[in-house]
Formats: structure tokens, C-alpha cells, sequence
């Protein structure tokens, strides 16, 4: 019986779980500095982008904070083994799918950019369901 079978996360988990976790830290450390206005961060970011984020309606910013924060909670989920990482991507994956909307209606969305970030949480939501069938999720 391989370690697989068993029950036992094989590296290829704990590499690609890591991985995810350090790509969704980069959105928390983005949610972070544009949140607290962090002036070094700010300055590299369109005055636009900025004012429409100002404006923002708190709906807009609570589904944003979603994406992030779900998908920061997926991979740590992931990371201790829980099958609630899907419940979190997924999630997530709400939350994204939100403020995106909201971000290409206001102008401000970077297409490509909102693209890898819906396919990035898309996989990852997929990978967990895939962990939790293959019983390497409790």
C-alpha cells in the first residue's frame, strides 16, 4: 500500500499547499498595506485605483477581504489537513468573484491580473476537494 493510500500526505501536498499559502500571503500583505495606507505601498499604486478604493462601498471591501482572508484560511487549512480548506476556498472564490465584479464595473480591475488570481483560487479549491476524496483531508 502506498503512503497515499494510507491516508499520508505525500511532498507533493505539503509543496503545493506551502506554495499556496505563500501566493495568498502576498493578497493579505496587499489587503494590509492598502488598508492601512502604508505610504511606501500606496505610491506605487494609480491615484484612481486609490480613490475608487476610498469610495468603495464597505460590501465591496467585505467580499474583498473574503477572497483574501478565505483563501489565507484555505491554505492554512490545507496545510493542518482539514477538509474545511474547501469550505474556505470556496468561499473565497465567492468573495473574488464579488469584488472583481464590482472592481470591472468601477474600471479599476486589471484583467489579466483578475483572471490568474479566479484560476488560482479555482485550483485550489479544486486541489482540496481532490485531497478531501483522497482521503489525505480529514
Amino acid at each position: 500500500m502506498n503512503g497515499a493510500a494510507a491516508g499520508k500526505a505525500p511532498w507533493t501536498f505539503w509543496a503545493a499547499s506551502g506554495l499556496g499559502l505563500v501566493w495568498n500571503a502576498y493578497g493579505g500583505f496587499d489587503f494590509i498595506m492598502t488598508q492601512t495606507r502604508n505610504a511606501a505601498y500606496i505610491a506605487t499604486t494609480p491615484p484612481e485605483v486609490i480613490q475608487a478604493i476610498d469610495a468603495a462601498p464597505y460590501w465591496a471591501l467585505a467580499c474583498w477581504g473574503l477572497g483574501v482572508w478565505g483563501s489565507i484560511a484555505g491554505s492554512i487549512l490545507l496545510l493542518l489537513r482539514s477538509r474545511l480548506a474547501v469550505t474556505a476556498f470556496a468561499a473565497s472564490l465567492l468573495g473574488a468573484l464579488v469584488s472583481f465584479g464590482w472592481q470591472f464595473r468601477e474600471g479599476i480591475a486589471a484583467p489579466l491580473l483578475a483572471v490568474v488570481i479566479l484560476a488560482v483560487v479555482a485550483a485550489q479549491l479544486g486541489y482540496a476537494r481532490k485531497q478531501v476524496a483522497a482521503r489525505i483531508l480529514r
